[in-house]
């Protein structure tokens, strides 16, 4: 045992922290009587010494101890508080955990390290890359490799992802967001006695990790080389070398202390070089997240900001950093797609949506709730697996089965779900806000109708990356459509449309069309539109987008372009190989005033200079 110095402490930052020998310990203990520090030789299960915090140890509620000449390298800790052995809430190394699903036996099983060691970051930055040129993939660290099917050497890991960059970036991905990376405790301790655990029934796996964690260390069991600390740090790093930018999602349980979660965001955007986090409204101070002068280079998304208290009088920033991210989109994207009445003026609008101020994430789906393919191959929800009766999980998925509930062997049914996979990834990609793209939805993945998979470790939630061979058009859409948005400075701008030819150019920067061109026809029973893109404005060819969501074909108008110009179709989903036509390849539309649109199809026109043979 080292022969320690003890004095009272540093009180100013929570956790532990080292200059040189000397390691500071201090942990916030609000109405709680008793405090002692538990140390223990790395890797053993017993305290090796308990070290009471004295009255001169006290700082209000924190308690801070200073330890001369501790060598850190061979010691973790915890804490006993009033007769509980409890974690640092600051930890940035949480030791017990490597292994995935084991749950803790005793009370010293899971114990805190003292971080050490140097990082090369090799002059790494994060990105700042502007949200208009930004494309999201949202995906579980596990989940994303676990199956075999995913060909790495490291299935499951923060390694495992690192191996899957190219694909990330031959898809066309500018951000990875990971739902929560931190240390949480996927399967609880059962503290039941022996006698009555045949009654008791099992706890389920909490999958996600939305619950209270240890919000300052890399999840262990998801790394592969035992150093979770070094290898997300790799990742960062390697995800940078690349264009991608990495954003963390956190959820803070109502009520979770607000210092500490200002404190949790800081020290991740200076220790990870994270771009920017994800985090719950409910029970974040995103008012206070989001003028943090320390957080000014980083992203902050949420389901809503108070933006009257974050800009007063109306100011509207020069780089937005704060992102909505709401189901909204979602909900009125899917019911368009699926042909709801009265839902084509506010599709229209929230194809356009781009506030100055912040800006908008679109999706049309996500962890919670089904993924593309089981939203056009199931009615309802089939969550039996989750052990709950199928009662748990969202009843509102705004989904059809075209015929058939689940997986189908008509021709027809499969023809026609995925041409509505292809609508489905237009209607995003085609907005102005930030498309982002659920993990697997661009190779058909399925969770077999499950809209709930969190608890779910298995092939329900794991990508299944054997479909990327039987789905390969679909995949090679997504990314020509990536692709495509990239291209078009029509799509992906910095400031919203004002629907006004404010600049005398000819035509408003965006116009909507009917039967008529130059009229809109947004009446409930309409599912039929199209808008024009104006070339003068946008900088780039004259672009217009025509949806018909209707199981009727529709005859829309066609404006007429400057001299010189002619229609081209770009891309057609009725088209099951290269919806998108090779660039001089476009078949040109000859003069006319108006097209039929199929059923349930989306056209691209490009206006292009004509020149006759």
């Amino acid at each position: 045992m080292f022969d320690y110095r003890m004095e009272a402490g540093d009180p100013a930052f929570l956790g532990v922290t080292k200059n040189g020998r000397d390691i500071n310990f201090a942990v916030a203990v609000q109405d709680k009587k008793e405090c002692s520090l538990l140390l223990y030789p790395r890797g053993l299960k017993e305290p090796a010494a308990e070290l009471v915090f004295d009255q001169r140890m006290q700082f209000g509620d924190i308690y801070a101890m200073k330890l001369k000449g501790l060598p850190a390298d061979e010691y973790e800790y915890n804490y006993r508080i009033d007769g509980d052995v409890v974690q640092d809430p600051y930890a940035r190394l949480i030791r017990g955990r490597e292994i995935w699903g084991a749950p803790p036996e005793g009370p010293h099983d899971i114990r805190c390290g003292i971080l050490s060691g140097y990082f090369s970051w090799q002059k790494d930055q994060p990105l700042m890359l502007p949200y208009e040129a930004c494309v999201l993939y949202v995906t579980h660290v596990r989940g994303f490799t676990m199956d075999p099917s995913s060909g790495v050497k490291h299935p499951g890991t923060f390694s495992g992802i690192r191996e899957k960059i190219s694909y990330l970036k031959k898809l066309g991905v500018t951000q990875l967001e990971l739902m929560p990376v931190y240390e949480f405790l996927e399967v609880e301790a059962d503290e039941t006695p022996k006698k009555h655990k045949p009654f008791i029934k099992k706890k389920k796996m909490n999958y996600w990790g939305y619950k209270e964690a240890d919000y300052f260390a890399p999840k262990a069991s998801y790394s592969a080389s035992g150093d979770p600390v070094r290898e997300l740090k790799e990742l960062v790093r390697e995800l940078h070398k690349n264009g991608m930018e990495l954003i963390l999602e956190f959820y803070f349980p109502f009520g979770t202390n607000q210092s500490m979660i200002l404190d949790c965001i800081r020290y991740w955007a200076k220790e990870y070089h994270i771009d920017g986090v994800h985090v719950n409204s409910d029970g974040t101070p995103l008012a206070l997240l989001a003028q943090d002068p320390y957080l000014s280079r980083i992203k902050i998304m949420s389901e809503y900001f108070p933006t009257d208290r974050i800009y007063p009088y109306g100011h509207e920033p020069l780089r937005r950093r704060l992102a909505e991210y709401n189901d909204d989109f979602q909900v009125k994207a899917r019911r368009f797609l699926r042909g709801d009445e009265d839902m084509l003026g506010s599709m229209a609008i929230s194809l356009r949506r781009n506030p100055g101020q912040f800006a908008v994430i679109n999706y049309m789906a996500g962890h919670n709730g089904f993924t593309f393919t089981d939203m056009v191959s199931y009615d309802a929800k089939h969550n039996e697996a989750n052990g709950d009766n199928n009662q748990d999980g969202s009843d509102y998925n705004y989904s059809f089965n075209y015929g058939e509930e689940g997986p189908s062997m008509g021709k027809g049914i499969n023809r026609l779900r995925r041409r509505q996979l292809r609508n489905a990834f237009l209607l995003v990609l085609l907005s102005q806000g930030v498309p982002a793209i659920y993990g697997g939805d661009e190779m058909g993945n399925s969770q077999q109708g499950n809209n709930n998979a969190y608890c779910q470790d298995n092939e329900i939630s794991w990508i299944q990356w054997s479909r990327k061979k039987a789905d390969r058009r679909l995949l090679r859409f997504v990314q020509e459509a990536v692709a495509f948005r990239k291209a078009s400075p029509a799509f992906g701008r910095r400031k919203e449309y004002v629907m006004k030819d404010h600049l005398s150019r000819g035509m408003p920067d965006l116009s909507y069309h009917g039967k008529k061109a130059w009229y809109e026809e947004f009446e409930n029973y309409n599912h039929q539109m199209g808008i024009l893109y104006a070339g003068e404005y946008t900088g780039g060819e004259t672009c217009y987008v025509l949806y018909n969501m209707h199981m009727v074909e529709h005859e829309l108008a066609l404006p007429i372009l400057p001299g010189g110009f002619r229609w081209h179709v770009a891309a057609d989903t009725t088209r099951e190989d290269h919806a998108f036509y090779p660039p001089g390849e476009e078949p040109v539309l000859e003069d006319r005033k108006t097209i039929e649109v199929a059923p349930h199809t989306i056209l691209i026109l490009a206006g292009k200079k004509y020149e006759a043979d």
